[in-house]
């Protein structure tokens, strides 16, 4: 498929994601950051803090995380496009958590969930850049080329080769980074197995 079919098919999904996240922003907003986080009040974006108001910050960066260095570059008005991107990010990240409990519980291999969960952050990361700009895609793009040769950022095999084990490779693609969540006031909200809402596939099945 085309990048650019990608991207129009993906920019019709986005309505969905928005509304499930709403959905899930409201109520883990009525709960306290680390409470236990029962059916859908986990799997998604916790508002922490309110946004910088300051204008953008031309000087030099102090954090090591480009994406952090790139949000304080913005305007007040990006910063707010940037959280919503973010927590659309979020609401996928919580998908991949309850793939990852479903495929346990099937009893499949660490190196299966593993190369899934990395294909579905990859593919997560290609939605949340259908809503950026092409200059913030560039960016991002350009930092993981040269960070992992990969335009998208790291395969199963490279993290593999980093961390050792394929149970490792499952936790850093479903990791959120939390300065960058900091930066836009959020945290994520994962979702431990026990504490997940059904997918509506399973809901069918079950």
């Amino acid at each position: 498929m085309s990048s650019s079919r990608l991207r129009s098919l993906v920019r019709r999904a986005l309505p969905l994601v928005l509304i499930a996240q709403a959905a899930l922003g409201a109520a883990a907003a009525a709960a306290p950051a680390h409470a236990a986080c029962p059916g859908s009040a986990c799997g998604g974006s916790v508002v922490v803090a309110p946004l910088s108001q300051e204008p953008p910050d031309p000087g030099p960066c102090t954090s090591p995380e480009k994406v952090v260095c790139m949000i304080r570059a913005e305007t007040p008005e990006e910063r707010a496009e940037s959280r919503e991107v973010r927590m659309r990010y979020h609401a996928l990240l919580g998908e991949m958590d309850r793939t990852e409990c479903e495929m346990r519980a099937q009893g499949r291999s660490e190196e299966e969930i593993a190369r899934e969960l990395v294909r579905m952050r990859n593919e997560a990361k290609e939605i949340t850049r259908a809503g950026m700009s092409a200059e913030e895609v560039r960016r991002l793009e350009e930092r993981n080329q040269e960070k992992y040769g990969n335009p998208l950022g790291p395969t199963a095999d490279q993290l593999y080769a980093k961390y050792g084990s394929w149970r490792a490779v499952s936790d850093a693609a479903t990791r959120s980074s939390r300065a960058v969540d900091a930066e836009l006031g959020l945290e994520y909200r994962p979702c431990p197995c026990g504490t997940q809402p059904l997918t509506r596939t399973a809901a069918l099945l079950g």
